[in-house]
């Protein structure tokens, strides 16, 4: 996240459009979600682009990053931004979130990192977490048709 961060530098916390990638990662029937460390919700496997990255390798990078995960494949799923896709961070860091969002087939074991995510875990549809990061309802509200 050297560029968001490099940015906030110069802005502070005050709003900021950010471009990033989101993993939807199944495995019979359930769906990947990782336990953030920041807000203790849980959320799809996402992160922000860095500079001269393409959205597919920032989703193949988040994913093993957060996960341990590595990508065998990535197809997208759709782009989700406007309403309901702005966040406020705990720090007080503000984004307007452009995701683009992939369904990701991936080899390994899912683990948190002990950094950015404290677990990583396959959850069935009718049984995911009462505590969604607001972004990860917004998209999966939008997918749920494709994805459930």
């Amino acid at each position: 996240m050297g560029y968001v961060r490099n940015l906030r530098q110069q802005i502070g916390s005050e709003p900021v459009i950010v471009v990033g990638s989101a993993a939807v990662v199944r495995r019979q029937q359930a769906l990947l979600l990782v336990k953030r460390t920041d807000n203790h919700a849980w959320g799809l496997p996402a992160g922000s682009k860095e500079l001269n990255e393409s959205t597919v390798t920032t989703v193949k990078r988040e994913l093993n990053e957060e996960t341990g995960l590595t990508a065998q494949s990535a197809k997208l799923l759709t782009v989700v931004s406007g309403t309901g896709m702005q966040y406020k961070y705990p720090n007080g860091d503000q984004i307007d979130s452009v995701t683009v969002v992939y369904d990701v087939t991936a080899t390994g074991e899912p683990n948190g990192d002990g950094d950015e995510t404290s677990a990583a875990q396959f959850f069935e549809w009718d049984k995911l977490p009462e505590k969604l990061t607001p972004i990860t309802e917004q998209i999966l509200k939008e997918l749920e048709p494709v994805i459930r």
